[in-house]
């Protein structure tokens, strides 16, 4: 018995797509980490020279500069690490902003004084409304003008007590412009007047973009950056950073000043919770955490947001998917992160490996079984073709939604068939033989590889009982389904129908594909030919998709999948429990599993006996023929 088809594909492609995406994103944190750290072996004591002057003491001395770099090459703060502020944010279509007497009170969306930097005690949490100005309703960029001073001096730019060394503004988007997801057309096939369904896809060429907006921000200003060298600052980072206004340099022309760095933290926002902005959408909902972010954690979020922002437009404009994937795979990590409870989360990063061990031993057995097995005792010849036909009917599934499949994926259930194959070879002999009389001149034929036991033929008999009853409950089963979809789902064709359809019996029905060899279990008295070693680690590879079903996003119907086979191994382990079987021994059906390891490890052992014992095996054998002559004379 074979684990269920079924069962493999629509897990193992979370799974796979999972894995891949959080090896991605160790991949880059270690090779952050590993730059940092040769940075600062080889690069921090070069800067550590470069000691810029703090911008008051640089005022005071207002020395000539003969060389003025318009790109500093180090810049530092131009406040103290420990500095309290307050902070005024303003919502706007436009860039320009007019004095802050004459902006409407209803485009202030956070006011809060005497925030202290560095300070990760102090968070503030705002929750408001504001109404959406129409450009944004027409794929405008909606714009957060921030303006940040030292606690108790002006904010507005226009008044005449505005002082740069002590305010500054800057602006971030609070909507993003993205690709539409593709919706394919998919029509009635019977009845009705044909019309395809409306949907989001246009037939217009090229990508559709639309503008989105996400009610939850993290702002958060950086703390302990530090003298940082300019022109070698990563742009994921340095897009983020605003230098002193004035464009000031120390008295050597090279140096300057930033501002506190203030991050606006989109890198937890999901595609999912979005809001597409359009004319029906007046006000909007805004939830805003203000809050202290150290300097390693801000360049990691930036880095890996602005990777996977810039992958995603690289696939909307029609370019190759990178390496790294289209960011379809990251947004789950994160929404699995995001959504899914702390210790059920841990327990699944842990058992995650264990699943992947199980895996390759459960392989490993299977194919250690078969490649061992002397003959058909109890092997459902119809459920190997059945598994068969049933992942190729998944693969050529996954070909039609290629879109949400990766090549990996494709590649592992390509195997999965190849193995199943190469199973039925061992079983049977395939052969291609002349069908006189038929429309096809030649049939594939199943002929047995030698003459059957007793045993065997009964296996045979309990396998065609178990079919006939399965094809007189599944049938009807996929006839109804089958009748049913055409007449009131839609789809892209009969053939995407097809295919469809099969699929959505081989989720729903696959179970009964294991249920033949439960019952020439039952009939034979006997699990001594099942491989209990890959069936022991697909059983509890089992439960850890359970586990799986409820942190990962997958169709009801999947989810239920799943949780089928447990039903199904349940009574394997009560047939294991009631017919219990020695493996140190050779059971009654000339099998014995340890017994068989020892002889193929003795039989591959170098041989022991001298040089010269061939030569004396010889004149012994000659010897004992010689005594025989003898005998026989008499």
């Amino acid at each position: 018995m074979s684990a269920s088809a079924a069962n493999a594909p629509g897990t193992r492609q979370e799974e796979s797509s999972m894995s891949s995406t959080l090896k991605g994103l160790a991949q880059a944190a270690a090779i952050f980490y590993v730059g940092n750290f040769f940075v600062q072996q080889f690069v921090g004591q070069k800067q550590a020279a470069h000691n810029v002057p703090s911008f008051e003491t640089n005022t005071v001395t207002n020395k000539p500069i003969t060389e003025y770099a318009s790109i500093p090459q180090h810049i530092a703060p131009i406040w103290p690490a420990n500095s309290s502020v307050d902070i005024n944010i303003y919502v706007s279509p436009s860039l320009a902003m007019p004095g802050l007497k004459h902006v409407q009170d209803s485009s202030l969306v956070l006011k809060e004084e005497n925030f202290q930097l560095g300070n990760y005690s102090d968070k503030r949490i705002v929750d408001t409304m504001f109404p959406v100005p129409k450009e944004a309703q027409h794929n405008s960029t909606l714009w957060a003008h921030m303006f940040i001073a030292l606690h108790g001096h002006q904010l507005d730019p226009k008044e005449k007590d505005y002082n740069v060394k002590s305010a500054y503004h800057c602006f971030r988007p609070l909507n993003q412009i993205l690709a539409k997801k593709k919706v394919v057309k998919t029509k009635h096939l019977l009845g009705g007047d044909g019309e395809e369904q409306e949907g989001e896809a246009t037939e217009e060429k090229g990508p559709v973009f639309a503008s989105y907006y996400h009610p939850n921000f993290t702002l958060s200003f950086v703390d302990n950056s530090g003298v940082i060298k300019f022109p070698q600052m990563p742009p994921a980072s340095r897009q983020h950073l605003t230098l002193e206004s004035t464009g000031a340099r120390d008295d050597t022309g090279q140096n300057g000043w930033y501002y506190p760095i203030l991050y606006l933290n989109t890198f937890w926002q999901l595609r999912d919770h979005m809001t597409e902005l359009n004319n029906t959408v007046k006000t909007l909902p805004l939830h805003i955490d203000l809050n202290n972010i150290a300097n390693w954690k801000f360049n990691i979020y930036a880095s890996v947001d602005e990777n996977i922002k810039a992958n995603q437009r690289q696939v909307a404009m029609g370019g190759p998917v990178p390496a790294g994937g289209d960011g379809s795979e990251f947004e789950e990590v994160k929404r699995v992160l995001v959504e899914t409870n702390i210790w059920l989360l841990g327990t699944t990063g842990i058992v995650s490996v264990f699943h992947m061990i199980f895996e390759m031993l459960a392989f490993k057995s299977d194919v250690s079984h078969w490649r061992h097995k002397k003959d058909n005792v109890g092997v459902s010849v119809r459920t190997i073709l059945a598994n068969v036909f049933m992942q190729v009917v998944i693969l050529l599934y996954l070909i039609d939604n290629m879109d949400g499949t990766s090549y990996m994926i494709l590649f592992g259930q390509g195997m999965g068939i190849v193995i199943e194959a190469w199973k039925i070879t061992k079983t049977v002999d395939v052969r291609i033989r002349e069908a006189p009389g038929s429309a096809i001149p030649y049939r594939i034929a199943f002929e047995d590889k030698h003459v059957l036991s007793e045993t065997e033929k009964k296996t045979q008999e309990y396998d065609q009982i178990a079919f006939k009853y399965m094809y007189m409950l599944a049938v009807p089963l996929l006839i109804a389904y089958a009748t049913y979809s055409v007449m009131y789902d839609t789809h892209k064709g009969w053939y995407s129908f097809t295919i469809t359809t099969l699929v959505g019996s081989v989720y729903a029905y696959g179970f009964l594909m294991m249920v033949p060899s439960l019952y020439i279990n039952y009939r034979l008295q006997s699990v001594a030919h099942m491989p209990a070693r890959a069936m022991t680690y697909k059983f509890l590879n089992t439960f850890i998709d359970d586990l799986f079903a409820f942190t990962i996003k997958m169709p009801t119907l999947h989810r239920l999948a799943t949780l089928r086979d447990d039903f199904i191994f349940f009574i394997y382990i009560y047939q294991s429990y009631k017919y219990k079987v020695d493996y140190t021994r050779v059971n009654e059906f000339g099998q014995g599993g340890d017994e068989e390891e020892l002889e193929a490890k003795t039989a591959n052992e170098p041989l022991k006996a001298p040089a010269d014992a061939d030569k004396a095996g010889v004149v012994k054998s000659r010897g004992a023929e010689k005594k025989g002559e003898g005998k026989k004379r008499r």
